[in-house]
């Protein structure tokens, strides 16, 4: 018997996010009880939680929130549950909870995203918490290498991230631009995700090919890296080019609506954004930074940029509109080594062995 726990500290459209929902509602599938906690928001992501899903919403207001503690503690006794898989920074509350409950064991999902500046990464407060996990999973090898470097903890595994994409039937995105000329990014509008760059390399595409659009899928934060986002396109005069549509919960609705996806981080762990391009049988082009150039390892699968240069970025676009025979081929390649390297069951199967190797099947119902 085995009952396992999701923790996230929210459910808007982010990779993590996207992660912990896609092993909750997969693992119904291969364990007892699979269980879902959100910490302090819920978001567009509550509408893919599968019914069979158990599901409890904490509402945290503060690291050392005593109410939200107590009712995860209840929620995990009652349910009797066996492992809190934390994604990110949700292990703290885990921790806590394991103080309540020493019997739980517990699964640590390392998500971080600046997997290329490694170097920069706060470890104190990790190295002590990695005292109370059972295994750590990482979503790129770097990351494997630094928590077997830096933390307690060396029970660690670099675990494929798989995508998911649910078709979604109710408020559905209706993409602006021409049909067969758009460029979909799919980024929350962080820093790292580099879209300043890519507003500049698509300048470059409008002056050639001014029938093509721009659009833009992913959380604004509504902080000084969004306002640059805007102002950037304003300056760009790109104001009836590009659109940006937030978060949105039917991200298959909106792929089915694109012609090239596209990632130029400038640093990444191996993104969910690719694998979903390529469920959705997208031609793509990314930076090769993380795990990106381990799914797009040559060129008849994609394009794999060595910089983040704009007129590189430019040209890789231009490339794929000028040669349709080879952004078909590419996206049809691509499709076939997602499905077959990166499915589902495949790699929860891999998960739920880490499961039973870290907790005994014969404790009493």
């Amino acid at each position: 018997m085995i009952r396992v726990l999701q923790i996230i500290d929210s459910l808007h459209v982010g990779g993590a996010e996207r992660v912990a929902v896609n092993y909750a509602n997969g693992l119904a599938n291969f364990v007892d009880e699979s269980h879902l906690c959100v910490t302090r928001e819920e978001g567009p992501l509550l509408k893919s939680v599968n019914s069979n899903i158990g599901y409890i919403y904490l509402n945290k207001k503060s690291t050392l929130d005593i109410k939200a503690i107590f009712k995860l503690k209840k929620y995990v006794a009652k349910n009797r549950i066996d492992i809190l898989h934390a994604h990110s920074s949700s292990f703290f509350i885990a921790i806590l909870v394991k103080t309540l409950l020493p019997r739980l064991k517990i699964v640590w999902h390392d998500h971080y995203g600046n997997s290329e500046f490694l170097n920069q990464r706060p470890k104190t407060i990790l190295r002590l918490s990695s005292r109370f996990f059972s295994h750590i999973f990482s979503v790129n090898s770097q990351l494997k290498d630094w928590s077997i470097n830096n933390l307690v903890c060396k029970k660690v595994s670099y675990i494929k991230n798989f995508a998911v994409l649910n078709k979604v039937i109710s408020d559905l995105t209706i993409l602006a631009g021409k049909e067969d000329k758009r460029i979909l990014c799919l980024a929350n509008l962080r820093k790292q995700k580099n879209h300043i760059r890519l507003l500049e390399a698509f300048e470059i595409i409008k002056n050639k090919y001014p029938d093509w659009s721009l659009h833009c899928v992913g959380k604004d934060f509504k902080d000084a890296y969004s306002e640059l986002f805007f102002n950037k396109v304003k300056a760009l005069n790109l104001k009836e080019d590009v659109y940006f549509y937030d978060s949105r919960s039917d991200i298959l609705n909106i792929m089915k609506q694109c012609n090239i996806g596209l990632l130029i981080s400038k640093s990444e762990g191996l993104p969910l954004a690719l694998l979903e391009y390529g469920i959705a049988k997208l031609p793509v082009i990314s930076t090769n930074v993380g795990n990106c150039g381990m799914l797009i390892s040559n060129e008849s699968l994609g394009v794999l940029l060595s910089t983040d240069n704009k007129q590189e970025v430019a040209d890789a676009i231009i490339y794929y509109i000028e040669n349709e025979k080879y952004m078909k081929s590419s996206a049809s390649n691509f499709n076939t080594k997602i499905k077959n390297e990166y499915s589902r069951d495949v790699i929860l199967k891999d998960i739920l062995g880490i499961y039973e190797s870290i907790i005994s099947l014969k404790r009493p119902n």
